[in-house]
C-alpha cells in the first residue's frame, strides 16, 4: 500500500482523486434519483477501506450489501474502467460488518435511553417545548437518585413514578404537569411500536467495533440496514445524529491526520434537517465542524444541495454533483446554488453542465493539498470493484456469524434499573398497607419523599461506580449544549 495513496474516484482530462489527509474536511454526494449517488457512494467507501480508513454507512434502499462480495455481475464496469484507463483495475470484495436497529439484518444496535438524552429523544417523540422541558426534568430526578434509565419501561417507569409524585418534586424541579407526562407516554408507546425496545438497552453499541481493519490491513465496512428503519424517517435521522454526537464526544483530539479514523456517510441527509429547531441545527453545525478535529470525515448525501443549511454546506470540501432536473423554479434555484458552490471553471458553464449530465457523469471538486477547493470537472465516475447485487439472506447471514462480534451483540441484557427499583418500591408499598395503622403514620406519610430519596440513595451509592452511573446525567447533544464533557 502506498504511503499517501490518492483515492482515484473519477476521470476528466485526468484523473481526480480525494486527498487522504483532507478527507476529513467533509464531502457533499448530490443528484436526482436514479443518476448514480449510490454507486459513487460504493466507490468512495472501496476507495476509503482499501487504505485502510474504516466507512460507516446506512443502506436505506438495500442495495449496498453486495460490497461484501467481489464484483463481475456487471462487466459493462471492466469496460468502464478500461475506457477510463484506471490502472490495476480488478473485481475484489471488501471487509463488511452488518448492523441492524431491528437484529434481523445484522448485529443488534442498541444504546440507553441515558446515552440518547433528552434533547434527541424529545425530537423523536415530536415534543413540544413544555413537554420537552417536562421530560429534562424526569431524567434530571432520576440523575439525582441513581435511578438508571437503560430501556423503554424505565423511562416509562421514571416517567409515571414524576406524574404521580408531581407535588413532591414541584418545590424542587419545577412544574410536572399531567398532560405533558400524558404526551410523553404516548410517545414512548408509539416509539416501542416503531422498535424502541429493541433498540434501547443493553449491551449498547461500542464504537470502537466501528473503526476496525481486517487482515490485510483495509477498513471494515459497516452497512446499517435502514430500509425498515426509514419507514420511521426521524428515528433514523436522530440514530444517525446520536452516532456523530458519540463519535464526537468519544473520541479525542487527533489533529490534522494522514488520512481519517473513520468516515461518516450521511445518506437522505435531508431528513436531519427536516422539523430540527434552530437550537437543535445550530448543534449539528458545531458537531460537524469540530468533528474533522478528531479524525473523522462526514458525507451527506442528498437529492438536493439546498437541503442542507448553508452553514453546513459550507464546511463540505469534496464535492459530486450529479445530475439535477430544472422543472420548477425551486429546481431552477437548486441548480443555481449547485453551480455556485463550486469554484468557477472558465472552461466549463457549471449551471447548464448539472442539467446535461448523464448516469455515472458528475461535476467533481475535492481539496488540494493546501486545503483549496480545485476547479470543477465534469468527469465520469470511477467503476465500482464490489458486487452490485445485493446479497442474499443466506449469504448475509453467513457474513453476520462469520464476524469476529458475532455473538456479542446478539443477546440481550436487562440489569436493574430504574424499573426495577421502582417496581421493588411499589411492593414495599404495597407490604406496608397489610400492616396495621402505627403510632404517627401520619407523620411518617408525610415524610414519605424523603424515605424515597434515602432508598433510592443506595441505588445511586452502586451506581456512581458505574460507567453508565456517571454517564447518566447528560446524553451525547446534551453535553455539547451545556457546553461540557462526558465525565468517563
Amino acid at each position: 500500500m502506498p504511503e499517501n495513496p490518492s483515492l482515484i474516484i473519477a476521470k476528466a482530462a485526468k484523473e481526480i482523486a480525494i486527498l487522504p489527509k483532507m478527507a476529513n474536511r467533509h464531502g457533499l454526494v448530490a443528484g436526482a434519483t436514479g443518476t448514480g449517488k449510490t454507486v459513487t457512494l460504493r466507490v468512495l467507501a472501496e476507495q476509503f477501506s482499501s487504505i485502510g480508513v474504516p466507512v460507516f454507512m446506512a443502506d436505506v434502499k438495500g442495495d449496498l450489501s453486495g460490497m461484501a462480495k467481489a464484483g463481475g455481475d456487471r462487466p459493462e464496469f471492466m469496460d468502464r474502467a478500461k475506457q477510463l484507463g484506471v490502472q490495476d483495475f480488478s473485481f475484489t470484495s471488501c471487509p463488511t460488518v452488518f448492523w441492524d436497529v431491528f437484529g434481523q439484518q445484522g448485529h443488534p444496535v442498541r444504546t440507553t435511553i441515558s446515552e440518547m438524552g433528552p434533547l434527541l429523544l424529545s425530537r423523536i417523540l415530536n415534543l413540544n417545548e413544555v413537554q420537552a422541558g417536562v421530560l429534562t426534568l424526569i431524567f434530571k430526578v432520576a440523575d439525582d437518585n441513581g435511578m438508571l434509565l437503560l430501556d423503554l419501561k424505565d423511562l416509562r417507569a421514571m416517567c409515571q413514578f414524576a406524574g404521580d409524585n408531581a407535588a413532591t418534586f414541584k418545590t424542587q424541579y419545577g412544574n410536572i404537569s399531567a398532560a405533558s407526562i400524558g404526551a410523553i407516554q404516548r410517545g414512548l408507546l408509539g416509539l416501542e411500536e416503531q422498535g424502541g425496545e429493541t433498540f434501547f438497552g443493553e449491551p449498547t453499541l461500542d464504537l470502537a467495533d466501528l473503526m476496525q481493519t481486517d487482515g490485510s490491513g483495509k477498513g471494515v465496512i459497516n452497512v446499517l440496514a435502514a430500509d425498515k428503519l426509514m419507514q420511521s424517517p426521524k428515528l433514523y435521522a436522530t440514530f444517525l445524529l446520536w452516532m456523530l454526537a458519540e463519535l464526537f464526544e468519544t473520541l479525542p483530539e487527533a489533529g490534522d491526520l494522514d488520512k481519517p479514523k473513520l468516515v461518516f456517510f450521511f445518506d437522505e441527509a435531508h431528513l436531519l434537517f427536516n422539523d430540527a429547531p434552530k437550537a437543535l441545527q445550530d448543534k449539528i453545525e458545531q458537531v460537524v465542524r469540530l468533528i474533522r478535529s478528531k479524525g473523522v470525515g462526514v458525507y451527506f448525501v442528498t437529492q438536493n444541495p439546498l437541503d442542507i443549511p448553508e452553514t453546513v454546506l459550507g464546511q463540505l470540501g469534496n464535492r459530486v454533483q450529479h445530475a439535477l432536473r430544472a422543472f420548477t423554479p425551486k429546481d431552477q434555484k437548486a441548480v443555481k446554488t449547485a453551480a455556485e458552490t463550486f469554484r468557477a471553471n472558465p472552461k466549463l458553464d457549471t449551471a447548464k453542465a448539472i442539467m446535461e449530465l448523464g448516469v455515472g457523469e458528475a461535476l467533481v471538486s475535492v481539496l488540494d493539498a493546501k486545503g483549496s477547493p480545485t476547479e470543477v470537472e465534469r468527469a465520469m465516475i470511477c467503476p465500482p470493484r464490489s458486487r452490485l447485487l445485493p446479497l442474499t439472506v443466506d449469504e448475509r447471514a453467513a457474513v453476520v456469524k462469520q464476524s469476529v462480534l458475532f455473538g456479542h451483540y446478539e443477546k440481550a441484557v436487562d440489569r436493574e434499573s430504574a424499573y426495577e427499583n421502582l417496581k421493588a418500591r411499589a411492593s414495599r408499598e404495597a407490604a406496608a398497607e397489610t400492616v396495621p395503622a402505627q403510632q404517627g403514620r401520619s407523620k411518617e406519610s408525610k415524610s414519605e419523599a424523603s424515605e424515597m430519596f434515602g432508598a433510592m440513595a443506595k441505588s445511586a451509592a452502586r451506581a456512581i461506580g458505574s460507567q453508565i452511573g456517571r454517564q447518566i446525567i447528560r446524553g451525547a447533544l446534551g453535553a455539547i449544549l451545556g457546553g461540557g464533557g462526558r465525565r468517563r
